[in-house]
């Protein structure tokens, strides 16, 4: 029952950063909307490469569901920032859930991106992304949602300085048939699962980072 609901319903991403994010990427928001059921706490202290803290949100709308995911990079600020707005950039080609990402456009600040997941190859998710240097904050919003099986999807990345490297908050808010299903569902295939494999490929690609967005 839940693979059909995989895949009928695609890969629930987060922009990606320039897919951004991802998977892939809202106004800012600061968790006070938390539900008091967090998926897994903060012990000791924070290191790189440790598994995300995630928590689970109200919708800010009627119906649905959200996250906040919190885990750090051991990348340098700058360097993971030019990751996450390299729109063009093939990296996020490397995560085992999506075939295909390209730039649609770009306007400013504001970028369209289009990328395929394997769960729904015949449909191509069109995030809208826009950036703010100033405040290293990435606010993103799916287009077509209908066409992709979902109601509504929005949020936004924060970028923060983590002794020498980056801590990096992602909130999403998300309404689809089956979602409350898919948030707590505690298993592979379920959204802690899903969201931990997240964070661990960003945290094994440092040397990914290094080597194309350094100084």
């Amino acid at each position: 029952m839940f693979k059909a609901l995989q895949a009928r319903l695609g890969l629930l991403v987060i922009p990606r950063h320039g897919c951004h994010l991802l998977l892939c990427a809202v106004l800012a928001t600061n968790g006070s909307g938390a539900s008091a059921d967090p998926v897994a706490e903060r012990t000791g202290e924070e290191s790189f490469g440790s598994d995300p803290v995630v928590t689970k949100l109200k919708p800010e709308r009627a119906h649905g569901s959200g996250f906040k995911m919190i885990y750090s990079v051991a990348a340098a600020p700058a360097t993971y920032w030019r990751y996450r707005t390299d729109f063009e950039g093939q990296l996020v080609l490397q995560n085992k859930f999506i075939t295909s990402h390209q730039l649609v456009s770009r306007d400013g600040n504001t970028a369209v991106t289009g990328t395929v997941y394997t769960k729904k190859p015949n449909t191509v998710f069109k995030w809208q992304t826009t950036v703010f240097p100033d405040r290293k904050l990435l606010e993103y919003e799916l287009l077509n949602p209908a066409e992709c099986g979902q109601r509504y999807h929005y949020g936004s990345v924060q970028l923060e300085a983590l002794d020498g490297g980056t801590r990096v908050t992602h909130i999403a808010y998300f309404d689809f048939f089956g979602v409350s299903l898919w948030v707590n569902y505690p298993f592979k295939g379920g959204m802690s699962r899903f969201l931990k494999y997240t964070a661990s490929w960003e945290q094994q690609l440092v040397a990914e980072f290094d080597r194309h967005y350094a100084d």
